[in-house]
């Protein structure tokens, strides 16, 4: 009896977790290898997709400077807007854990509202604040003879870089919050107490203990950014292409679907290598935190 009350037990946990299994494999996995497939796949003009095994679109990818100047500029914009969300994201979350409660409650929610709001109408927000001559932030510029020209936002890197920083804050500063929360207040007190400056306190006791949330943040933020697609859309357009919007024009405009499924496929290996090696090198760094 007793063995075959174990085995029920055994087999339990696979009969609770088959329902998400088979919708894990159905979902991501059967859809992720159709894709991989499917670029190694030649197309034409006129004769459309043809189930064949060629490395045509993977030898394009490697041989043509476009695809390595747009990948470079993908990772470009996602590692200066993580840079960007870090510096204002880490001090932001260091004050919100200072406040007192019911402070740190409204500003938690102001932290996480935007959240609730579609991205698309956050970048449009973004549009409409510095769209070239009409829009609200230089048309009140130029009326008060601040600027002459309107601020070159939309079509360029810099805007694309700060309208990504604004999507993307909330999740750096929600790590580095998290990673607050272990460091006990009165180690800064005594810091300060046995001589020790706010400079010198920040350094050496604040920065060593939030650095893994920190890290853990820029990894959500590189990963989030480096695939984005609707923010480089809108702000980026059509001249400033990033790999997301690339393989969205080669699926839907050129229906060159091998070929945006190349670069689909190029981007996700790439940003799982960053990931996978960046998380293993931060829980090796900082191991006794994470214990």
């Amino acid at each position: 009896m007793s063995t075959a009350a174990d085995e029920r037990n055994a087999r339990a946990p696979w009969a609770l977790t088959a329902p998400a299994l088979v919708l894990f494999v159905g979902v991501l996995m059967i859809p992720l290898a159709m894709t991989v497939m499917l670029s190694f796949h030649d197309w034409g003009q006129y004769k459309g997709i043809e189930p064949v095994f060629i490395l045509k679109n993977w030898h394009e990818i490697a041989t043509d400077p476009y695809y390595a100047e747009m990948f470079w500029r993908t990772f470009r914009i996602a590692i200066l807007t993580t840079l960007l969300t870090a510096l204002l994201g880490a001090p932001e979350a260091y004050i919100l854990n200072r406040m007192d409660g019911r402070w740190k409650s409204i500003f938690l929610l102001v932290i996480l509202g935007p959240l609730l709001i579609s991205v698309v109408a956050r970048t449009l927000g973004w549009a409409l604040l510095f769209g070239g001559n009409n829009g609200l932030v230089n048309k009140l510029l130029m009326s008060a003879g601040v600027i002459r020209s309107p601020i070159p936002f939309m079509f360029t890197e810099t805007g694309m870089v700060i309208a990504l920083a604004h999507v993307m804050m909330p999740f750096m500063v929600l790590s580095v919050w998290a990673a607050l929360q272990r460091l006990d207040p009165q180690i800064e007190n005594a810091a300060m107490s046995l001589g020790a400056g706010p400079i010198t306190t920040i350094r050496r006791i604040i920065m060593p203990q939030i650095m893994p949330g920190v890290l853990s943040g820029a990894i959500i933020v590189f990963s989030l950014s480096a695939s984005a697609f609707a923010t480089p859309a809108i702000i980026g357009g059509r001249r400033l292409k990033v790999a997301a919007t690339l393989a969205y024009d080669e699926f839907l405009n050129t229906l060159n679907w091998p070929l945006g499924a190349a670069v689909a496929t190029l981007l996700l290996v790439a940003l799982v290598l960053i990931v996978v090696g960046s998380n293993a090198l931060i829980e090796r760094r900082y191991a006794e935190v994470f214990r």
